[in-house]
């Protein structure tokens, strides 16, 4: 039986917005104006998922969505860089940002390495049932580690992934051998009746 995964990134909140590294914020007013307007374009899922971040939670909810907390889903633990761009990371620490871009084990933030990250999408995605379609609200970098890890590409490649804010990836198949059918897909408002 093929199964289908739709993630969505969740909507914008001040960190996308301004480029900094989340830490837990809610949808910034124009996120959620453009989350509610989206409500009812996903089709209908066997199971409805969400990471626990007020940011996913808001964007399931505006979607007209009732998920699920998915910890698998949560966002990629980035430790003191929270709250901070990467501009401002890298004049503070150049060396820490050089090696974390060029070495997936390495975690000079004291969070989650990109190969941790990685690993814990892989098991997630390994184990979503094959019985039809589950739809997940999370954050960017995790659906760019779930392309990675279906494309089985090197881990280099997560950083010429681009996830907007609410979008959809689909993946099609089953656990284990998952295809992407599409990337970055805008959800818009459904046309009324």
């Amino acid at each position: 039986m093929s199964s289908r995964i739709t993630l969505v990134s969740h909507s914008s909140t001040s960190a996308t917005n301004s480029g900094a590294f989340a830490d837990g914020e809610p949808l910034d007013a124009r996120g959620a104006g453009r989350a509610t307007d989206a409500h009812g374009c996903l089709p209908r899922a066997v199971r409805v998922l969400s990471s626990a971040a007020p940011s996913c939670r808001q964007t399931a909810t505006a979607l007209g969505l009732d998920a699920a907390v998915e910890p698998a889903l949560a966002d990629w633990d980035l430790g003191r860089w929270r709250r901070r761009t990467l501009d401002e990371v890298a004049a503070r620490e150049p060396d820490a940002v050089a090696v974390w871009l060029s070495d997936p084990e390495s975690a000079p933030h004291g969070g989650e390495s990109q190969i941790a990250l990685l690993a814990r999408i892989a098991a997630w995605l390994d184990s979503v049932p094959d019985d039809g379609h589950t739809v997940a609200i999370t954050h960017a970098g995790v659906v760019r580690a779930a392309v990675i890890t279906v494309l089985q590409a090197p881990p280099a490649g997560f950083w010429r992934i681009d996830i907007a804010p609410l979008t959809a990836t689909e993946f099609r198949g089953r656990p284990g051998r998952w295809t992407v059918r599409s990337t970055g897909t805008r959800l818009v408002p459904t046309p009324a009746a």
